[in-house]
């Protein structure tokens, strides 16, 4: 008997020839960028708009949401629109947590001008031949007393992006804050109009979770239907139906992955979960779901409108460090790893490892059984008959 698994690589090697890592300025959508790249993967980071990575491609596969309201353009000094609006030009970034505004250790943002409108210095990492990286750091925020500081790298020949997100104090008086990452992937029907029915995300919660249903709800509808828990398996799971809500879980297991069943590729990120440390809302892993419907934010009711201009087609998948309390000048540094891969269609990611994602479940199949003879250095001299093999 064999044992078959349905498993999608991860670290899948280029098909074409090794082109080397490297990291080079670039133009992304208008923007000046620096790139990331081998013959498999691109990264496009754009330091101005508050130190994005904008894009994130396998193939000519782009996994981000790029909002093309503002594309190309930068914002004023403030990093905030005319009116003080956030100005969300998509990708991926950094945020401080726990949000909230109720007190100086909670982050009242978006909008943010500093952490996440600000510009961000940017310099190319002396990596070698076979990794190529960026280093970007924020500017100081007075208000949180936090400097962000991460390096990005690709490695030749995988599909994998490393992120080390480093939080620094540079206050006069201690500081505790989480580092939060916020991706945003593209959830709009690549083949024509509205938004993609078959956008999935999954995630095992945590045995040790304190929510009765192993999430919690944070914005939106109690009764989200997007949000489900299969019940042998306790794995969560997000089918994007346009209905806005966000939910929270911790994850022990380390990583979640988003599925676009329609184009069949899958987004993986991977990450240490620490269960002796404590999270913002006991949440290590949350998903945002952008659609119409009502939320609470702080002291207001947001409608969001059923219009792709003003609530676009798009989800985040957000991972969390726990908590760090920081004395000033003291630092912490998380990290996390993006992967991808080509599943073919609209499967369930029931487990992830750093080689891949398992896509069914393990099965047994008979196999033909071969006996050979060999000599002493393990050469095959002959072949015996079934008849022949004695116990």
């Amino acid at each position: 008997m064999r044992r078959m698994a349905w498993m999608v690589l991860l670290a899948l090697l280029a098909a074409t020839p090794a082109l080397g890592a490297s990291a080079n300025k670039s133009t992304y959508r208008g923007w000046e960028s620096l790139a990331i790249s081998h013959g498999l993967i691109e990264v496009q980071i754009v330091p101005q708009i508050g130190g994005r990575v904008i894009q994130f491609k396998l193939g000519d596969h782009e996994f981000l949401w790029v909002n093309p309201q503002p594309a190309g353009k930068l914002p004023s000094p403030s990093g905030l629109g005319p009116k003080g609006e956030w100005l969300n030009h998509g990708g991926d970034r950094l945020w401080p947590a726990p949000q909230g505004w109720v007190g100086g250790d909670q982050w009242p943002g978006p909008p943010d001008a500093v952490l996440d409108g600000g510009a961000h210095t940017a310099a190319i990492m002396p990596t070698g031949a076979d990794v190529g990286g960026v280093v970007l750091d924020s500017q100081k925020d007075s208000r949180s007393g936090i400097q962000f500081t991460r390096s990005v790298c690709v490695i030749e020949g995988a599909a994998h992006v490393g992120f080390n997100s480093t939080m620094k104090n540079i206050d006069t008086k201690p500081r505790r804050w989480d580092i939060w990452q916020v991706t945003q992937l593209n959830a709009c029907n690549r083949a024509g109009e509205g938004y993609n029915k078959e956008i999935r995300c999954w995630s095992p919660i945590d045995p040790a979770s304190i929510y009765p249903r192993g999430y919690c709800e944070m914005f939106g509808l109690v009764d989200n239907s997007s949000f489900s828990v299969d019940p042998a398996t306790r794995m969560f799971s997000a089918n994007y139906k346009r209905i806005v809500g966000k939910f929270g879980l911790g994850n022990s297991a380390g990583w979640v992955a988003v599925v676009d069943g329609t184009a069949g590729y899958v987004f993986v990120e991977r990450f240490t979960h620490f269960p002796d440390k404590k999270y913002p809302d006991q949440a290590s892993v949350e998903f945002w779901m952008n659609g119409a419907g009502q939320f609470v934010c702080g002291p207001e009711i947001v409608e969001a409108k059923d219009d792709p201009v003003e609530t676009p087609y798009r989800i985040e998948s957000e991972v969390l460090s726990p908590f760090a309390g920081l004395r000033p000048g003291e630092s912490c540094t998380f990290h996390l790893e993006w992967s991808a891969a080509r599943i073919g269609g609209d499967f369930p990611v029931l487990a992830c490892t750093p080689v891949g994602v398992t896509c069914g479940p393990f099965r047994t199949k008979a196999a033909s059984v071969r006996w050979v003879l060999l000599d002493s250095v393990g050469k095959e001299i002959g072949e015996l008959a079934p008849t022949q093999i004695t116990k």
